[in-house]
């Protein structure tokens, strides 16, 4: 049998393959009113076509646990019931399908208020005319790049709320018929903002050393994992690296290779059962060697040195390609972004080309 198609079990949930869908945002739910926030006809099409393609796992993405959480005002939200109602259309046809549903739910931190990616992806302000904006805010008072707002610096009152914000979005989510929930730690929004040295300048106890500095991510994990069912799994996305560690000229702190790996050991420690592992984002301006399997090592080192299952990423777009990174021992899964975006049929095109069987709707049984 395909690698690539052996059912993966965690904990008591069986996922039918190993080709997995990314969170990849859409930014295109309504920005204002009663609806923000709320999934629509696009992504009801968007996530069902993967699943009639065959696609085992499909995480939604990134979803935001409070308005101000929002990457853009375009983004999902699940901050109320409304959304929670709205995604049960879509996790019931990707359940129908023998698809599994997941979802990222995410804070943007001091990367939140901009514009959607095809209007330039620039900050909105707090006083935009339009009225979409708002002030970011962030582990310490750190602007992301040139351009973009100095964040309000979280008190730990503020958060504590979080946590909490995170610990109800997970709830609504089991409501709306999830059965994977992915925190997102990764990309340089607050989780990661607070995993990182080069954006957490704090000198409490959620700033300074590694244990201070990872204080939130478990906090969060603590908090899922007290309202998500024990037979559920649990992911977590991070950033395995910011990049300026990896480049000598480059004298900026940051998170590294070797704090994943520590990290990882501790997440699984706490309820985690499969590590989403990518890079960057964090730091404007790193460079990042950028090609085919450019973050698989990263993942490997992590299932290498660790228990912690994992799952990799990045320009994986070829059948034997992700069928190699599970025979050689690198991950546990693929996700697949940009191929699955050209693709919605990849994982039924990539079960032809390795000789495996896949379930194909009758209403598609004339093209087989």
């Amino acid at each position: 049998m395909s690698a690539l198609f052996e059912p993966c079990t965690l904990r008591s949930l069986t996922i039918p393959n190993r080709v997995w869908m990314a969170p990849m945002c859409q930014y295109s739910a309504e920005s204002s009113g009663p609806d923000a926030g709320t999934a629509g006809d696009w992504h009801f099409a968007h996530y069902a076509s993967r699943a009639v393609g065959g696609t085992g796992l499909v995480l939604v993405e990134a979803t935001a646990v409070s308005p101000e959480g929002r990457i853009s005002p375009g983004d999902l939200g699940l901050w109320n019931d409304r959304q929670t109602e709205a995604f049960r259309r879509i996790t019931a046809f990707l359940t129908a399908r023998g698809t599994v549903a997941g979802i990222q739910l995410g804070h943007a931190g001091r990367k939140a208020s901009t514009e959607r990616p095809w209007r330039g992806g620039d900050p909105i302000g707090a006083d935009d005319p339009t009225g979409e904006g708002w002030r970011p805010v962030g582990p310490s008072p750190l602007a992301y790049d040139e351009g973009h707002p100095v964040p309000a610096e979280l008190t730990v009152e503020e958060i504590q709320e979080i946590v909490t914000l995170f610990a109800d979005a997970a709830r609504r989510a089991l409501a709306a018929g999830f059965q994977v929930v992915e925190i997102h730690g990764a990309h340089g929004y607050l989780i990661g903002e607070f995993l990182s040295p080069h954006s957490n300048h704090r000198t409490d106890s959620y700033g300074g050393s590694f244990e201070n500095r990872t204080r939130l991510a478990l906090e969060v994990v603590d908090a899922i994992r007290a309202v998500w069912p024990e037979e559920l799994p649990v992911f977590f996305r991070i950033s395995a690296t910011d990049w300026l560690s990896e480049n000598a000229d480059d004298d900026r702190e940051g998170w590294t290779a070797d704090d994943t790996v520590r990290l990882a050991r501790v997440l699984h420690a706490h309820g985690v059962d499969l590590l989403d592992v990518s890079t960057g984002g964090l730091a404007p301006k790193a460079r990042i060697p950028v090609g085919p399997h450019y973050q698989v090592p990263f993942a490997a080192r992590v299932r290498a040195e660790t228990d912690l299952p994992v799952a990799a990423v990045g320009l994986i777009t070829d059948p034997a390609q992700a069928e190699k990174i599970l025979t050689e021992g690198e991950a546990d899964a693929v996700l697949l972004g940009r191929e699955m975006l050209r693709d919605p049929y990849f994982a039924r095109k990539a079960a032809r080309a390795l000789g495996a069987d896949t379930k194909v709707p009758e209403q598609y049984g004339w093209a087989v």
